[in-house]
């Protein structure tokens, strides 16, 4: 019972499908828990020995991650887009689950990182400072497709103004639109005010992380944009800046075919250049927002 073991869980609201293999490969244990913190601890408890986890990444993937480290030998969060679970014969969670527990087994699952608590605050602050602000921005384009769906000019920004809030709403005559804008424009003052409490506690975390101060001395990189950056990226996590830029969508992605011929009798390597197919689409979008940002 002291030996390896790996664990394959697919994870859902209600309850986590668990496969579990030994160190030979072989399916030694299948299991449906409840996807509560004792009922998964008391579980792991139960099996001893040297226990290797992994999971999809998630919407519960922080919060079992956190719970597990302590308890196993090695938790992997991996990518659900490089596993492409259940193309061969019938999808579900128990086969799921197995497949998870075979590619920790083979060592062929894509890891997703999870780390840096002290910087849990801040990352936190960031999320809920851009998701307010993806919000706010849905609402001012919901203003103006009232004002256009009925071919009155707004160009600008004085249709979001509450000093002339009044003038714009006089333009709608049909009742049902008029009410509909002065919701849009209740929703609009409240994230507003949302958005700048959320800047605040923002900006006032930031300040106690050093990096910031080492981030806003390149030009084009502001407050918000600093803050942003230590909290949404590690750098340590890079082994080179070829991996980084990857990471944040701006490395080249090539394209090449039929790479070698034999001439005379030898193998040579084609002297074809390289296609271009653009920048890599699997990346983190906001971070590429920021640089994109910063170069305009």
């Amino acid at each position: 019972m002291n030996e390896a073991k790996y664990i394959g869980l697919d994870v859902h609201q209600a309850t986590i499908s668990v496969s579990v293999l030994d160190s030979s490969g072989k399916l030694v244990m299948e299991a449906l828990l409840e996807t509560k913190a004792e009922t998964i601890l008391q579980f792991l408890c139960g099996l001893g020995g040297s226990l290797q986890v992994t999971f999809e990444e998630g919407t519960w993937a922080a919060w079992l991650h956190d719970l597990l480290k302590p308890h196993v030998t090695r938790v992997v969060v991996c990518d659900p887009r490089k596993n492409n679970l259940g193309k061969v014969g019938n999808k579900n969670d128990r086969g799921d689950a197995r497949e998870l527990a075979e590619l920790v087994y083979r060592n062929k699952l894509k890891s997703v990182y999870h780390g840096e608590h002290g910087m849990r605050t801040l990352k936190e602050l960031a999320r809920s400072y851009i998701t307010i602000t993806r919000d706010l921005t849905r609402v001012l384009s919901r203003v103006k497709a009232i004002y256009r769906s009925w071919a009155i000019p707004c160009a600008g920004q004085q249709v979001y103004a509450p000093r002339h809030r009044t003038e714009w709403l006089a333009k709608l005559a049909e009742a049902g639109v008029h009410r509909r804008a002065e919701l849009y424009y209740q929703q609009f003052d409240a994230l507003a005010a949302l958005r700048q409490e959320a800047r605040r506690e923002l900006l006032a975390e930031s300040r106690m992380h050093f990096a910031v101060k080492l981030l806003r001395q390149i030009p084009s990189i502001g407050p918000i944009r600093a803050a942003r950056l230590v909290a949404l990226q590690t750098p340590h996590r890079f082994r080179t800046k070829r991996q980084f830029w990857a990471y944040i969508g701006l490395a080249l992605k090539t394209y090449s075919s039929g790479e070698y011929r034999f001439v005379g009798g030898q193998l040579q390597r084609s002297k074809k250049p390289l296609s271009i197919r653009g920048l890599n689409r699997n990346h983190n979008h906001d971070l590429k927002n920021i640089f994109k940002g910063a170069a305009t």
